[in-house]
């Protein structure tokens, strides 16, 4: 679900004010509907800075999650007792600047306690800026606008009120200092996987006894001579030209990540089981772990290496094994699992394992179209090669032979359609030399009527029913969607860094902008504003802060005096909605310049 602006007229006045909607699928494609409108909390609820101290069970609130959390540090100024004149003709706005988007990340990055972990794991040297405040800044570009260091320091940090949240100038963030946070951020990703669990436990109470992993790709631009890891293989970017990495994420059946392995890019997804196993088990112990994994992890070594260490797994299987089931798909005894999905348990053969068979009725109709698609595509080709061959121009067995090779290959989905037959003929019917016939294959065409939408599932879990397990699998989706949002709105690919320390410290900072990332979205939920953030982000990065410069005496005469407030725009209906939601407030004025200097 996400959120959606809208705009109405009444009285002869402009409304604006947000709704939720979600999106659905219907047999006629996706649809979007809306769920509630959302304005002021009544007063039963909770806002969702309220449901995230709830979690804590009556502990004491650390310091994440205070109301003062957002608050910009302290700054000297002045207090004013006694009123002042104002010159009005004399008030400008000057060095406006993105304030929003980057006061939420860093109050994201404090909610995480990030702050605090760098402060504990690297020791203050003598440099101006901490390497902790070096990384804060590279996930908050991640997530606010992701970019370069390049584009860090020459352009986005100079641009943004970072330097009032952080103290540190736009001068003390340049790309060799960020090159090495990148250095300095690296040794420390085991012990940030294992705070971060910690943290999101603490605000959203993780379940873990359910871990979803994937893998994923992402490529490189550059021949990458300095990086072994950086090799050709499978690209789920459709960049087969390019050398990638491969990278295997395990998250939570709520989608929060808990952690993630690099592997070469020519790594198959199944020989990466064993290593991300062990290393989640060593961060975060073996206990009551039930594994969800794609077919493409599936391997009987695999299996037998999850059996041997007592976990529980619940996996997809290749298409081809359905095949062994073919009897159980006409049989009865089905059931609902969810609207247009049916699915039924069958033993395994050996009685170690339950397998699950599993049927939709959009799958089916989605798979027969295609069939459909092929066939006569198929067919066409066929037809084809017969008027080529009647015509004389194919009149060799093999180029034939690799011609419906060809035809087979581009319409595999249909290739076992048709018995076709290529012979040559005794006596040659004028310029024709080959004869090519086909026919339909029925045991193809009942093959595909029974197993068109259907699909199995494997799992050593016992007594569980059918549906249970079927709903943990399709969880899975959970961890494709964290790839998405990773690949789409924090860009990690394409990838520059040429160093294979570089390149993983990379990743690195875009898992940690993910975890920011999924944690408001966590937090918008508390707050009953849906899980999409981007629309949040996108509403608050429209909130500026900006020097207000005037002219002022005192009300007793006394000298006039040049005076700047870094204020903070205040926020529109539509954005103090979304602030009510989640609980907090913008800080009003972030500190005081110049106030003393006489005119």
């Amino acid at each position: 679900m996400f959120l959606r602006r809208y705009q109405r007229h009444k009285n002869g006045k402009p409304h604006t004010y947000w709704a939720l909607v979600e999106s659905y699928r219907t047999a006629k494609g996706s649809r979007q509907r809306v769920v509630a409108y959302l304005g002021e909390l009544a007063a039963e609820e909770h806002d969702g800075w309220s449901k995230l101290g709830s979690h804590l069970d009556g502990k004491s609130p650390p310091r994440c999650l205070q109301r003062s959390l957002f608050d910009p540090p302290p700054h000297n100024s002045p207090q004013e007792d006694e009123p002042l004149l104002v010159k009005l003709s004399s008030i400008r706005l000057q060095r406006s600047r993105d304030f929003g988007d980057v006061w939420l990340a860093w109050g994201l990055w404090r909610m995480l306690g990030l702050d605090e972990f760098f402060d504990e794991r690297i020791e203050r040297g003598r440099e101006e800026v901490s390497w902790g405040t070096m990384a804060a800044v590279l996930t908050i570009a991640r997530f606010c606008e992701p970019a370069s260091e390049l584009h860090i320091a020459d352009t986005w940090y100079r641009r943004t009120a970072l330097e009032e949240l952080l103290g540190a100038t736009p001068e003390q963030i340049h790309t060799t200092r960020l090159y090495e946070a990148l250095d300095q951020l690296l040794p420390h990703k085991d012990a940030l996987e294992t705070h971060l669990r910690k943290r999101l436990g603490e605000l959203f109470e993780l379940k873990c006894d359910l871990l979803l992993y994937d893998v994923t790709s992402t490529y490189f631009e550059g021949e990458m001579e300095a990086c072994p890891m950086a090799q050709r293989g499978y690209s789920r970017d459709s960049r087969g030209d390019r050398p990638q990495v491969c990278i295997g994420l395990v998250v939570t059946e709520d989608g929060f990540p808990l952690g993630y392995e690099v592997f070469a890019g020519n790594t198959h997804d199944s020989q990466t089981v064993q290593t991300i196993i062990e290393a989640m088990e060593k961060k975060h112990g073996t206990l009551n772990r039930v594994w969800v994994m794609d077919r493409g992890m599936v391997s009987e070594a695999n299996l037998k290496y999850l059996r041997e260490r007592g976990a529980q797994y619940i996996v997809g299987t290749p298409k081809a094994m359905l095949r062994q089931f073919e009897q159980h798909l006409s049989e009865a005894n089905w059931t609902v699992a969810q609207e247009g999905v049916e699915v039924k348990l069958v033993d395994g053969p050996e009685g170690e394992e339950t397998f699950i068979l599993a049927r939709s009725a959009d799958r089916r109709a989605k798979e027969q179209a295609m069939h459909e698609k092929f066939t006569a595509r198929l067919e066409e080709g066929l037809k084809k090669m017969q008027a080529a061959a009647v015509a004389g121009r194919l009149h060799d067995e093999a180029a034939a032979g690799e011609r419906l090779g060809r035809l087979k290959e581009q319409n595999w989905r249909a290739s076992q359609a048709f018995e076709v037959s290529i012979k040559r003929l005794a006596q040659p019917r004028s310029k024709q030399q080959l004869e090519i016939t086909w026919k339909r294959q029925e045991k193809f065409a009942d093959w595909s009527q029974h197993a068109d939408g259907c699909y199995l599932l494997r799992s050593n879990l016992k007594d569980v029913d059918a549906a249970t397990l079927w709903k943990r699998y399709i969880q899975l989706t959970e961890a494709e969607w964290a790839f998405r949002i990773t690949k789409d709105e924090l860009e990690i690919r394409p990838i520059w860094h040429q160093k294979e320390d570089r390149v993983k410290a990379h990743i690195l900072v875009c898992f940690l902008a993910y975890v920011l990332w999924k944690t408001l979205a966590g937090w918008m939920q508390n707050a009953g504003l849906g899980d999409a953030p981007r629309t949040v982000v996108e509403s608050f990065a429209e909130i500026k802060s900006g020097d207000v410069t005037l002219r002022a005496r005192r009300q007793t005469c006394g000298p006039e005096r040049h005076i700047t407030l870094r204020c903070v725009t205040e926020p529109d209906e539509a954005q103090s909605v979304l602030l009510d939601r989640l609980g907090v407030s913008f800080p009003r004025r972030l500190r005081r310049l110049d106030d003393i200097s006489q005119m």
